[in-house]
């Protein structure tokens, strides 16, 4: 590959897509010196998406309720950075709100994950960032949870994106969207909630192929428990994980007995009397009874997120997303060495990404990955160079298109694969983002494909420009395809908008720009 098509792949694959800005810097800096930037990001957005983002106003409306006037008004993003409690008042039963404004911070996210994907300069944080949110999913659409989303966006999310695991666990093991979500904020000694604890295995630590209960039973009998390094987990081991996590809640309101009541702050509360503080045994680990407040949870936290299975179901995740469907043995294992040699280092997860980035099966991995719905309108938005605004409108297709935004109704998280983007409604989907942005059917901004050409540029000239843009090379079968599609000789001069538009938006069909 030359070099425009390398920073291509690279930016198709490790940001939202390739831009001008991103192409210069690659340029520059080369991928080493592009990672070392993009892994230590400063905090916050950059001042330009920052801009951008006090931009946004979002129409609101809704009709007079028993306790609210009707209310039809145009409003900026207000929820962001706003602290928990400022949110659980959403909720507060004794001063109700219509149902529209206990949506608007699960919207708030979603447009500013939208704006963030197409503007960001920190392009690593965001793709780390839809990761990271697939893996440790929530199901934001159910009010409660979607309330709690800016802050579990904002601590939990995107403060350890690129940091180190095991604090991200906790952080996500108190944030109230998850407590809420997977119902450990009601688990109690005597009768424990198991959800939270079963996907801490499963899905956020050693992962499914680690659950060995279908060949053990006896947690002696699974592999290496008796030497105290058990090979995987059972169901004895989701029980008494749950009782360490009894306790383990949120100010939201429940009664403690005695006619007393916790708050309604919505913060996560360690509550001693909820807590079963008899002994238990985990991943072949005794626990002594009566241990101080949160350390029989910390202790199962520390259990799972050091356990060899971890690191390779998390290695092998990363491979699924940055390189392919079907990550070679070779990267998942070396990736899993660095997870674990550097568990205890502040950037262990920046360390890994960095490790896979600079692999040699990353580099032959061209075309592997089949973009989800965002990936592919912040790419066409990106190549394209649309001032990009987000719209409330777009959310809905790109549901339409299999990618509901913080929204999946099961903790596993979106698919990663390309079988599921990838079936024939779904495809048709796909191609009505593309002529939808192209168009600007949702106002997300006005797109002059001809400005960057001057005047009259001939056809082919005109589309192989387009091509190098969106698919970081201008192939000839492809140009002759659009032409023929467009009814235009190659030396037509093309000076109609319309036409213009809806070439750049077959482009963007192509095959070759719904991979990465």
């Amino acid at each position: 590959m030359d070099n425009s098509s390398t920073e291509h792949f690279i930016l198709s694959r490790l940001a939202f897509g390739a831009d001008d800005a991103g192409r210069a810097a690659l340029s520059r800096t080369g991928l080493k010196g592009w990672l070392r930037e993009q892994l230590a990001p400063e905090d916050g957005d950059d001042p330009a998406c920052r801009q951008r983002l006090a931009g946004v106003k979002l129409r609101i409306k809704y009709p007079e309720g028993k306790d609210w006037p009707a209310t039809d008004e145009v409003r900026p993003l207000q929820w962001l950075d706003a602290p928990i409690d400022k949110l659980a008042a959403l909720h507060d039963p004794a001063k109700p709100v219509a149902h529209p404004e206990k949506q608007r911070p699960r919207l708030e996210v979603s447009m500013a994950t939208l704006l963030r994907a197409v503007h960001s300069r920190w392009q690593l944080r965001e793709v780390l960032c839809d990761f990271w949110h697939n893996h440790f999913s929530v199901n934001a659409w159910d009010p409660p949870v979607g309330t709690a989303l800016p802050v579990y966006d904002r601590e939990t999310i995107r403060r350890h994106c690129l940091g180190n695991f095991r604090q991200m666990l906790e952080a996500v093991a108190q944030s109230p969207a998850m407590l809420w979500y997977l119902n450990n904020r009601t688990s109690r000694a005597g009768a424990p909630n198991e959800n939270y604890a079963r996907e801490l295995f499963e899905l956020h630590t050693l992962g499914r192929d680690a659950y060995l209960n279908g060949l053990y039973s006896r947690w002696r009998d699974v592999p290496g428990a008796r030497e105290g390094a058990p090979a995987g987990y059972i169901d004895q081991d989701v029980y008494e994980a749950a009782r360490a996590f009894t306790g383990w809640g949120m100010e939201d309101g429940s009664g403690l007995g005695g006619n007393q009541h916790l708050p309604r702050s919505g913060r996560f509360t360690y509550v001693e009397s909820w807590h079963d503080n008899y002994q238990k045994r985990i991943l072949a680990t005794e626990f002594d009874p009566y241990q101080p407040p949160l350390a029989d949870g910390r202790k199962v936290l520390d259990l799972a997120a050091f356990h060899p299975a971890t690191a390779r179901h998390l290695a092998k995740k990363l491979c699924l997303r940055l390189v392919s469907d079907k990550p070679p043995e070779s990267l998942v294992a070396s990736a899993a060495r660095v997870w674990a040699e550097h568990r205890d280092r502040p950037d262990q997860i920046a360390r890994t990404v960095e490790h896979i980035a600079l692999s040699k099966e990353f580099a032959e991995s061209r075309g592997q990955k089949v973009k989800r719905p965002l990936e592919l309108l912040a790419s066409f938005a990106r190549a394209t160079g649309i001032d990009f605004q987000p719209a409330e409108a777009l959310l809905y297709e790109l549901d339409a298109a299999g990618q509901r935004l913080f929204g999946w109704p099961t903790p596993t998280g979106h698919p990663d694969t390309g079988d599921y983007w990838l079936g024939t409604n779904a495809l048709r989907r796909r191609w009505t983002l593309m002529a939808g942005l192209a168009e600007n059917w949702w106002g997300t901004g006005p797109f002059d494909p001809l400005a960057a050409l001057g005047a009259k540029p001939t056809a082919v000239a005109f589309v192989d420009h387009w091509l190098t843009r969106l698919h970081g090379v201008a192939s000839p079968p492809v140009a002759a395809a659009l032409l023929n599609t467009a009814g235009l000789a190659p030396d037509q001069p093309i000076n109609n908008p319309a036409i213009a538009r809806r070439l750049v938006a077959w482009a963007g069909m192509a095959p070759d720009f719904q991979v990465r």
